[in-house]
């Protein structure tokens, strides 16, 4: 099949060529961690039932759409069978980087929640997630996207699962919920660096790291990454103090207060889904070499928002105001991964199968994203009418939605 004449249009892709793109990428990617026969048709039936157009993607859902009877072996595959889920992240960190790989990528660090009734799954505690807006029974995930904003491309490349104290203090509990004795409490910016030197050592290009407050606040986060020259701009709150010479600080807003009024420049931060996401922007001094306070102010409320940056080079504020802005984009991935690859659909309570749900939703939505990529290459510029229409939830169903002739997964 011509891909570049497949992806003419959003609304003229064929199906069925796609799966032969996809039975592609499994049979390089991913089919060598699944050793036996009967364990890689099963995982790569899973991982289409995931790109499929199934409303609601759990256990009962995934197995009809394979052709099975029961949801066992479908459970099987996240909670007992023998496979290194952890060896398929690496694996698609390998794809990202081979077939989105860009010097001057961004990678994000960020949280989501994923809402649970129950006490018993890994992880589960009353905390604060945004996915609710309020504290709330839920597990945790901290998440590493890589973004590269000048092509428009983002995908979510590794994933930790954030243990609470209450559960690191009951090791009972954790023995129930498949979570290791020798497992001990790490916050959430102890996890974003583990994830971030995972990526170094696989070879991951990029320029930049961004995060946000709960990240861009932790100053041993900030130390590594200078340590390791990797260039950072991370968000800090109104009160955070920053370096203001000879031994002093100062608070970043009132740091900010200082700025003259020809110190602002309006530029945008990247596309949004109004439009281009225009803000006034502003450096102040962190007194510190490779140091800068960036301000970011609303046009509309004069709200601020700050970030701590630091480069071993010399960055222009445009290259700064881009890594700012690539932070939306963990946002997007997540929107995504959970409308498309059902990220949070699972009905797992082991931490295993946290872990092997999670990283399979993950290769299904980095499939998708290189996908859309290469069509967008062979498509060209997209025409007047579709170029305001951004990847919501029915485009990309419609554009992913397949039947695959049934075949039982036994």
């Amino acid at each position: 099949m011509d891909r570049a004449a497949a992806v003419a249009s959003v609304g003229e892709i064929d199906p069925a060529g796609w799966l032969d793109e996809f039975d592609d990428m499994f049979a390089r990617v991913l089919a060598p961690v699944f050793v036996r026969r009967e364990l890689r048709l099963r995982a790569q039936a899973y991982l289409l039932g995931l790109v499929s157009g199934l409303e609601r993607k759990n256990g009962w859902t995934l197995a009809e759409y394979a052709g099975d009877a029961t949801p066992d072996g479908m459970q099987r595959l996240l909670n007992a069978a023998r496979w290194d889920e952890d060896d398929v992240r690496d694996r698609l960190t390998g794809y990202v980087s081979a077939e989105l790989g860009d010097p001057g990528a961004v990678l994000i660090a960020d949280e989501t929640g994923f809402l649970k009734s129950g006490k018993q799954s890994a992880g589960v505690q009353r905390q604060y997630t945004g996915t609710a807006g309020k504290i709330t029974n839920c597990q945790v995930g901290v998440f590493l996207a890589y973004a590269v904003p000048a092509k428009g491309t983002r995908v979510l490349v590794d994933r930790e699962l954030y243990i609470p104290k209450s559960w690191t203090e009951d090791r009972d509990r954790c023995e129930e919920a498949g979570i290791g004795q020798d497992t001990e409490f790490e916050t959430k910016p102890q996890l974003a660096k583990k994830m971030i030197e995972r990526a170094m050592k696989a070879g991951l290009p990029f320029s930049w790291f961004t995060a946000d407050e709960a990240y861009g606040d932790n100053g041993q986060l900030r130390e590594w990454l200078e340590e390791k020259k990797i260039a950072y701009v991370v968000a800090v709150a109104c009160d955070h103090r920053v370096p203001a010479g000879a031994g002093k600080k100062i608070r970043a807003d009132a740091l900010a207060a200082k700025v003259p009024s020809l110190g602002w420049h309006r530029m945008s931060c990247g596309q949004g889904s109004k439009g281009e996401r225009l803000y006034e922007w502003a450096i102040a001094g962190a007194g510190a070499e490779g140091h800068h306070l960036l301000v970011r102010r609303s046009l509309s409320s004069g709200e601020l928002a700050f970030y701590r940056c630091w480069s071993p080079r010399c960055p222009t504020l445009s290259a700064l105001v881009r890594a700012a802005g690539a932070r939306w984009a963990v946002e997007e991935c997540f929107q995504a991964a959970k409308n498309e690859t059902a990220l949070d659909h699972y009905q797992a309570r082991k931490r295993i199968a946290w872990y092997r749900h999670v990283t399979l939703s993950m290769c299904a939505h980095a499939w998708l994203a290189v996908t859309a990529a290469v069509s967008r290459t062979a498509a060209g510029p997209p025409s007047p009418s579709a170029a305001g229409r951004g990847p919501g939830k029915k485009g990309t169903r419609r554009l992913w939605t397949t039947s695959r002739p049934g075949t039982a997964r036994r």
